[in-house]
């Protein structure tokens, strides 16, 4: 069964310095599920950002309209960590158009941070394959994260409903099925840990990239 969690690489370059870009949007909507279309018009705009392991890509939040849309605010941003050395790589998007399906955004001049702690994280989906159920999925993901020395409280937020927040991301033609997950109790240094290494696979496309909560509203 741990085989089938490979997408996880747990020998990636967790001791280097990694930073997070930054890029303001200009922009009226995004489809709500987009990761794999901004993933493909970054790799196509920064070629050299394909397949890279050490890319880190969140999606863009925004206000859900209910019909499979978001509407961009102010506070929307396009987010990307990488190692310290690898910004060059990615400072190009700077100014570019991205076209994400039928929505049109330009991305602005990106301002780089450093990762800073929380004890608190959460991603808004993770996808582990071959775990498409709560329970199975939760202790698959505590696996990993065990595996990468990362120790902390692990659960699958709820819904409205009371139920195991369950999640999709559009992939080509195929629909991919993971849950958020939240980690507390973090140490300063698990945190940041986490921050880079993320946990389950398709990170490059949104999935399983921790942030504080406060980002990913």
């Amino acid at each position: 069964m741990l085989a089938i969690e490979s997408e996880q690489s747990y020998s990636e370059p967790l001791n280097l310095p990694y930073v997070e870009l930054r890029f303001d949007i200009f922009g009226q909507t995004l489809p709500s599920d987009h990761g794999y279309a901004l993933y493909s018009n970054i790799s196509h705009l920064c070629p050299q950002l394909h397949e890279q392991k050490w890319l880190n890509l969140q999606t863009i939040m925004g206000i859900p309209d209910g019909k499979g849309k978001i509407y961009l605010t102010e506070k929307s941003r396009l987010r990307i960590r990488v190692p310290g050395d690898m910004v060059p790589a990615v400072y190009p998007l700077a100014g570019k158009a991205l076209t994400i399906g039928k929505h049109l955004i330009r991305l602005g001049i990106p301002q780089i941070f450093m990762l800073q702690p929380a004890s608190r994280l959460r991603s808004r989906i993770v996808v582990i394959k071959g775990f498409q159920e709560p329970e199975a999925f939760l202790s698959a993901a505590k696996r990993q994260l065990e595996a990468l020395g990362i120790q902390g409280r692990v659960w699958i937020p709820l819904n409205a409903e009371g139920e195991s927040e369950r999640k999709t991301i559009k992939i080509k033609k195929y629909t991919v099925v993971g849950f958020g997950l939240e980690v507390a109790d973090l140490s300063d240094e698990d945190s940041i840990k986490l921050q880079i290494a993320g946990c389950g696979g398709k990170r490059r496309m949104g999935c399983g990239v921790f942030a504080r909560l406060r980002y990913l509203r």
